[in-house]
């Protein structure tokens, strides 16, 4: 009997979707399961979506493609960026600098999901599932913690770090102006990014914090929160009032053996945080995500006339264009985190003389730069 349709997706958050619409596009019949994409573990703490992500050129130009890039409101564009490290290093970026029209665009996470899952409702293509059904190739998307990726016996690897990662919005004293900020503080990491528009006064955090302090900054006041970020912040944006919930996640650093394979119920390959996990200082996750969906469309809508969409030598190919990428985003994280998470007097010295020296580097820094926004 004839398969209702050639790929099922489980996972309906914004990289299944994503995908979802790709797929579409290349004429494939597609089913979207939409159990909730899970975003953390079992001792997180949740309290409301107050995420927002960084994403470079690359990732708009995917989501502009599908009509899906949300208003400026809601993508804010990044015109400076200013890193600054425990005693006296500072990077800064500037997109006037390197002549680009932002150096990322800071999105806020529920408008996204909101043009995301309207595009799906109209794509005649894609049908939303609660449960999978059979297809030729079932693509797991369903974030760090998936079931199907444990359930179809793939083996991925987890290294714990020692900080979680708390979220927050904040409205500002001074405007923000376009600009992110970050420190680097006692293996701390906070992030400011600048959410509500360019005339905006509100930031999205992200707080990397040892684990051991987590209890006590999710259940203080709200006013206590706030002190100790303008103190982490050094008082860049003046005072700050907490607008949201504050949520929680442990961190780790987690790849899968395998990207793709066969197994009894058929072929399957693995996107996302299903694949793989980084820090995220960098801001770079979903970035990553996305890059892996458009290569898998690409991919799969490229393939050889005699190919089915669950030909392993296909499936290979789309993990080979990957893995390498992936691989070293992953050390280039794990190698900062663990530089500044060195104590002492001569690490701290010499990473921060180090990021004085990059800031001076010139095409160094502009290559970087460039690779971090997609370009």
């Amino acid at each position: 009997m004839t398969q209702a349709f050639d790929i099922c997706i489980r996972g309906g958050g914004m990289v299944g979707r994503t995908l979802a619409l790709l797929l579409a596009r290349e004429r494939l019949r597609v089913a979207l399961v939409e159990q909730a994409e899970t975003k953390s573990n079992g001792d997180s703490v949740l309290t409301g979506d107050v995420r927002a992500y960084a994403l470079n050129a690359k990732s708009r130009a995917l989501l502009e493609s599908l009509r899906c890039w949300p208003d400026a409101q809601h993508a804010t564009e990044v015109l400076a960026m200013q890193v600054k490290g425990d005693a006296g290093g500072e990077v800064n970026f500037s997109a006037a600098e390197l002549k680009v029209p932002g150096l990322t665009w800071i999105v806020d996470v529920p408008a996204l999901e909101a043009r995301l899952a309207e595009a799906v409702r109209f794509q005649p293509l894609i049908e939303l599932l609660a449960a999978a059904p059979d297809a030729a190739l079932t693509v797991i998307c369903e974030g760090r913690s998936s079931s199907t990726r444990s359930e179809f016996g793939i083996d991925f690897d987890v290294t714990p770090y020692p900080q979680t990662a708390i979220a927050a919005r904040l409205q500002c004293e001074k405007p923000h102006a376009q600009a992110a900020f970050q420190w680097f503080s006692q293996g701390e990491i906070l992030a400011f990014l600048p959410i509500d528009g360019a005339q905006g006064n509100s930031v999205a955090i992200v707080w990397s914090v040892l684990r051991e302090r987590v209890p006590a900054l999710l259940t203080e006041s709200a006013e206590d929160f706030c002190q100790q970020l303008e103190a982490a912040s050094q008082g860049q944006l003046g005072k700050l009032a907490l607008t949201s919930g504050r949520s929680a996640w442990p961190l780790q650093s987690a790849h899968a053996t395998r990207w793709a394979g066969k197994h009894a119920k058929g072929s399957w390959a693995l996107a996302g945080d299903a694949a793989h996990n980084v820090h995220p200082l960098a801001g770079q996750g979903l970035n990553l995500g996305l890059s892996d969906v458009a290569a898998l469309a690409t991919t799969l809508g490229q393939r050889e006339y005699w190919r089915s969409v669950d030909d392993e030598k296909l499936l290979r190919r789309y993990e080979r264009s990957r893995k390498a990428e992936v691989m070293i985003m992953d050390a280039t994280m794990d190698g900062l985190q663990r530089l500044f998470s060195r104590q002492g007097a001569s690490w701290q010295s010499a990473r921060n003389w180090g990021m004085n020296g990059f800031e001076r580097s010139g095409l160094l820094k502009l290559w970087v730069a460039r690779q971090a926004m997609g370009c």
